[in-house]
């Protein structure tokens, strides 16, 4: 009985230990990580079956642009990928330790790989729609802090055929 009470005793300074070691290697790492620890970067939009793909001028109604094949390149490497919904939404979710947001907001851009001609017939085949990120604000869920960031505005990049 003794034997297993120190063992219970030791087990719970054990955890405290990490615990309380967690806390303090948090706090000595400060702004950088730190401030990574306990969050999640966001980057969501919605991509409309237009010559550019944003919405129409003047609110007009503009149809979105379903299961488009839509990714993340961080200079010129693909990072993530998604497929828009129905409503021509796609969202990813980023480990902000693998992707700091100044990085992203740099040298990262979200890449719509499906041509516009899948969505619309009279819109080019050959193509692809691009647009660089900026952050949007940060949200607070409980103790999670989930940074923002959103497509800018997309440009339509035309692909010419190899000679």
């Amino acid at each position: 009985m003794a034997i297993r009470m120190s063992l219970i005793l030791v087990s719970i300074n054990v955890v405290a230990i990490i615990m309380a070691s967690s806390m303090v290697a948090k706090a000595q790492l400060g702004g950088l990580i730190g401030g990574l620890i306990g969050s999640t970067t966001n980057i969501n939009g919605i991509v409309f079956c237009t010559p550019d793909g944003n919405i129409g001028i003047n609110g007009t109604a503009t149809p979105a642009f379903p299961n488009a094949l839509v990714q993340l390149q961080c200079g010129g490497r693909v990072v993530s990928s998604t497929t828009t919904n129905a409503s021509g939404v796609f969202s990813f979710l980023l480990d902000p330790v693998q992707q700091i947001v100044s990085s992203l907001l740099t040298s990262c851009s979200v890449v719509v790989k499906t041509p516009l001609a899948t969505c619309n017939v009279n819109l080019p085949a050959a193509g692809v729609l691009q647009a660089p990120l900026k952050y949007a604000g940060d949200t607070l869920v409980g103790l999670l802090k989930i940074l923002n960031v959103v497509p800018d505005l997309f440009n339509f990049i035309p692909i010419l055929p190899n000679n």
